[in-house]
């Protein structure tokens, strides 16, 4: 299966979990709450399936799957029988009302908390934090880390796998605050001071570890093809699983990362390539293709390694029990959510580059990448984008749930509804808002993946 094809599923089935999940809150608050449901969709535009429950609701599926809607029983939309005005949505005091649109973003964040803790339940693996390299003269180096040493907790949280280290570091990067890490070496535990203002600018992009001058320590990965992509440059040249990579253009190939490095140098050139096969020795004529990646044109020949054993010293997996992973699931989705509440609040002060915004088309990537790695990956994709969504959707901006918990605070505060004029005016600076954030993220994509 095509990348191209992983991504569109993946994107597809991401975008429809979480936006079932997100109407479902509404849905499921406004039927408890008395208000009348008429039609729950899963995307826009014309029903490419549809039914009627028996409980009365239309059930859709739209022809386009960027959103979804919950149509209630409302006044401002059509007649409503006398009968039936109880149950309309617009005659629900503040409270009710706010409930029903809060609940979306809630059930955003309550998806979120439930799938860390299925992955904290079930185990998630990793590495330990041991540093492989110190950049000399950086921030990391400065502070006294080195090669060797393992990161054991960041301001005295625990960091078991680098997963841990890193969200912890990208927080205090975001404020430029300094931080304490604890390494242990040999049995040696010592205290460094992290002095994140004297670190390049722009931690909030690209390589935060390679920025403070760390690098984690690396797994040696034997030069031997595991997979060949069907139709890739690989395939044409007549590589198979199983073949060892012996030399490139005469160079000698040490592991998997030297094949790795020259490809990716070389796009579109016709390289000799030796191989071992079956014992016998072959040569073979490699043409990588082009692909973009981060705004240059680089070599890929369609290829990944045999699967390596991790050694047990290097493992770290991150399993508690089922009481624990819950508490262990919610923090995470707390802690997550502040970090994404800071880096906005960063882009509207201009502290933190609008370069963090992605699109669809970095979501369908990632989607398709973490769909071929596995259930794992997917459920900790599916929890990011979820909290996201969640996080997204409660922003103050007139179109959003955010917005109309606004109107319904002033409305609270004044006791009286947001005349129509001002949430008309309203609506479109959301359009005018949300057409620009989309066109940023959309050419912040299109800058990321073809330059």
């Amino acid at each position: 299966m095509t990348s191209l094809l992983l991504s569109i599923i993946g994107f597809v089935v991401t975008l429809g979990i979480l936006v079932t999940v997100h109407e479902f809150g509404h849905f499921w608050v406004a039927r408890k709450l008395g208000v009348k449901v008429l039609r729950f969709s899963v995307g826009f535009g014309r029903p490419l399936w549809s039914t009627r429950g028996r409980d009365g609701v239309e059930y859709a599926i739209g022809m386009f799957p960027l959103g979804g809607y919950v149509k209630m029983l409302d006044e401002r939309e059509g007649p409503v029988e006398e009968a039936e005005l109880p149950r309309a949505f617009n005659r629900q005091s503040v409270k009710v009302r706010s409930a029903i649109v809060l609940a979306g973003p809630l059930f955003n964040l309550v998806f979120a908390a439930l799938a860390y803790w299925l992955l904290f339940s079930a185990g998630i693996p990793g590495l330990k934090p041991v540093l492989g390299e110190v950049a000399p003269a950086s921030v990391a180096a400065q502070a006294g880390l080195a090669a060797g040493d393992e990161i054991v907790s960041v301001d005295g949280k625990p960091t078991p796998a680098w997963d841990s280290v890193f969200m912890a570091l990208l927080g205090k990067a975001l404020s430029r605050e300094p931080v304490t890490v604890e390494t242990e070496a040999g049995g040696v535990r010592r205290s460094h001071a992290l002095q994140l203002s004297d670190a390049p600018a722009q931690l909030d992009q690209g390589d935060l570890l390679g920025k403070l001058g760390i690098q984690p320590v690396r797994l040696p990965v034997p030069a031997v093809v595991g997979v060949v992509e069907q139709g890739g440059a690989a395939e044409r040249a007549g590589l198979k699983p199983g073949d060892k990579l012996l030399n490139i253009a005469d160079k000698p190939i040490q592991d998997w990362r030297d094949w790795a490095a020259y490809v990716s140098e070389h796009p579109g050139v016709e390289i000799s390539l030796e191989i071992e096969r079956a014992g016998r020795t072959l040569t073979l004529t490699l043409r990588p293709a082009e692909r973009p990646v981060a705004g240059k044109v680089a070599g890929y020949a369609g290829t990944a390694p045999q699967p390596v054993e991790v050694p047990a010293s290097m493992r770290a997996e991150l399993q508690y029990s089922p009481p624990v992973a819950l508490v262990k699931g919610v923090e995470k989705t707390v802690q997550m959510t502040r970090l994404m509440l800071q880096v906005l609040w960063k882009m509207v002060t201009g502290e933190a580059s609008l370069q963090n915004l992605s699109g669809p088309l970095s979501i369908a990537q990632f989607a398709g990448l973490s769909v071929s790695d596995g259930l794992v990956p997917f459920l900790q994709f599916l929890a990011v984008i979820s909290i996201s969504l969640g996080v997204l959707n409660l922003l103050p901006v007139p179109l959003l749930d955010g917005g109309h918990l606004m109107y319904y605070l002033i409305e609270a505060c004044k006791g009286s509804a947001v005349s129509e004029r001002v949430q008309l005016v309203g609506q479109q600076l959301g359009i005018v808002l949300l057409a620009c954030l989309t066109l940023i993220a959309l050419y912040n994509d299109v800058t990321r993946l073809w330059g």
